[in-house]
């Protein structure tokens, strides 16, 4: 198939048959198992998914991308093509089989901090996730409290998912290459959260606002939904960043916070 990577959809082709071999290896597709893949692009990491999954779906944005791969997987069969924007699409929808959906996909950079919102809103029909993504994004998903990489990102997916850095991937993997190294992560739902908040939404708006000024203390950034004084309480000092917070105090404050509007 002959295409060229357009930049608006922040296409970067995967060839490198050795990086190919290994997410496959990490991912273990199985007959029976639901895979679906985002941006399948040229078909390089689908067809060896397929092979092993014999049926899967695939979700691509790009219109023109869409008869080489129907031409592509004709003979081998199994590839269900839906021409929609992965940020839009309602992926509980291809579970109505009841079987677990195994979400794959080499995301483009520009999109995928909000893919992986929305993809958490569907959490409940997912049984992993493997992505390829910017190096410093799974940097973000995986860190711990304290450094420059925890934030939002890091907490409200590590409320909801098991985060598994599993290997880098360099810049000539890619056609075009990317200035930047790549990774695969694995992000596995939990079926109950370890540590679950009575209300998400308060949890998700009150670590939105605690990282919109990372250099101002919790007294600061909260102030709009706790004071100081309800901070304290809780035996989490309101002088902190919101950096240095764990996900279980952020748990603490959402609850606190929650039983607050109750009264």
């Amino acid at each position: 198939m002959n295409h060229k990577p357009r930049k608006r959809f922040g296409q970067n082709f995967l060839h490198d048959q050795g990086v190919i071999h290994g997410i496959v290896a990490a991912i273990r597709p199985r007959e029976g198992q639901h895979l679906v893949e985002i941006g399948p692009g040229m078909g390089a990491l689908t067809e060896p998914l397929l092979d092993g999954c014999k049926r899967m779906d695939a979700v691509e944005l790009d219109r023109d991308l869409i008869p080489g791969l129907r031409v592509q997987f004709a003979l081998q069969g199994g590839l269900t093509l839906h021409n929609a924007d992965a940020l839009k699409f309602d992926f509980c929808s291809l579970a109505g089989d009841g079987r677990p959906l195994r979400v794959v996909g080499n995301l483009p950079y520009n999109i995928s901090t909000p893919l992986i919102f929305h993809l958490l809103e569907e959490a409940h029909c997912i049984q992993d996730m493997h992505f390829m993504l910017q190096q410093e994004v799974v940097n973000r998903l995986a860190a711990v409290p304290g450094g420059g990489d925890y934030g939002r990102l890091s907490i409200m997916v590590q409320y909801h998912c098991r985060v598994e850095k599993l290997f880098t991937v360099p810049p000539e993997a890619f056609d075009p290459p990317p200035k930047v190294h790549s990774a695969i992560v694995r992000l596995t739902p939990y079926e109950t959260p370890p540590i679950p908040a009575q209300d998400e939404q308060l949890l998700r708006e009150l670590v939105t606002l605690a990282f919109q000024q990372r250099r101002k203390t919790l007294r600061n950034n909260l102030k709009k939904l706790l004071d100081a004084e309800a901070i304290a309480a809780l035996g989490i000092d309101p002088g902190r960043r919101p950096e240095t917070l764990s996900l279980a105090e952020y748990v603490q404050l959402a609850d606190a916070l929650h039983e607050q509007r109750r009264e």
